[in-house]
This record gives structure tokens, C-alpha cells and sequence, in this order.
């Protein structure tokens, strides 16, 4: 009978220590994600800054495009893992939000893209509207998932406002 305390203050020590080590996994996680994208954005700003000197802008800009909704996938990434460390719980809508920044900045570069890729060969027009058509259906799921999480938390007060 004894033996039943000594038992779940150990499994206590063990929550713990796990609890402990999540932790630290967390704020490593969330150091390399913010350094990421700190470097990330200031190449991205010396890439601006040296197409606009170069007079060579337009030529750049999908490049710059790609590389700045990156910076904002990383940056929502970085939020999940706030969440995560914060609430020690994974919620689904900030991983459907990174899901859906990528859709979207897929959808974006490759509709800039398309132009060159079509004229370089012209049966990619097919490929590219499929990927398109696909991209666009991903992105009003995930839309319609996020809403549909929103309309089930509006009335619960565990929802927490970004800050």
C-alpha cells in the first residue's frame, strides 16, 4: 500500500523533469526561429537595397516577394511556438494560419512566375493551373477550417488575443 505514494511522486519528478526539458526545447526552438528570420530579413533588405541601386527592382521583386512571406511564415512559426511554450498545449489554428501563409505565398510567387515559366514552355500552363486550382482549394479549406475553430471558441474564455 505504501508503495502507491512513492510511485506518483516519482511519476510527479519524471512529469517534471519532461515539463522541464519541453521547455528548454522550446526556447531553443524559438531562439533559432527568431534568428532565422532576422537574418532572413536583413539579406532580404540588402537584396532591396542593392536591386533599387542597381536599377534592377522589377527584375527582383518576386524574389523579394518569396523571401518576405517567408520572414512571415517563420514569424507566425515563432508564434506558434510561443503559444505552445506558453499554454503547454499545441491548439490547431496557428498551425492551419502557418498552412495557409504558405498556400498563399505559393499562390503568389507562382502566379508571378507563371509568365516566364509559360514562355519558356508553353505546356507548363496546364501544370500551373492545376497547381493553382489546387492551391486555391487548400487555401479556402484552411479558411474554412479557421473560421469554423472561431465560431466553436467565440463563447469559451480559454481564447487568448494576440498580443
Amino acid at each position: 500500500m505504501e508503495e502507491a505514494p512513492v510511485v506518483a511522486r516519482l511519476r510527479e519528478r519524471i512529469a517534471r523533469v519532461f515539463s522541464y526539458v519541453e521547455d528548454v526545447m522550446y526556447v531553443g526552438l524559438a531562439a533559432l526561429l527568431a534568428l532565422s528570420a532576422l537574418v532572413l530579413l536583413g539579406t532580404t533588405a540588402l537584396t532591396l537595397g542593392h536591386s533599387v541601386a542597381g536599377r534592377v527592382l522589377p527584375a527582383s521583386i518576386i524574389g523579394l516577394l518569396d523571401q518576405l512571406l517567408l520572414v512571415l511564415l517563420i514569424v507566425e512559426l515563432l508564434y506558434t511556438v510561443h503559444v505552445s511554450f506558453r499554454e503547454h498545449v499545441f491548439t490547431a489554428p496557428p498551425f492551419l494560419l502557418v498552412a495557409l501563409i504558405a498556400a498563399v505565398r505559393r499562390i503568389l510567387v507562382l502566379t508571378a512566375e507563371a509568365k516566364t515559366v509559360m514562355e519558356a514552355r508553353p505546356q507548363a500552363f496546364f501544370e500551373v493551373v492545376i497547381e493553382l486550382a489546387l492551391l486555391t482549394v487548400m487555401a479556402l479549406s484552411l479558411v474554412f477550417c479557421l473560421h469554423l475553430l472561431r465560431a466553436r471558441d467565440v463563447g469559451t474564455p480559454a481564447v487568448t488575443e494576440r498580443r
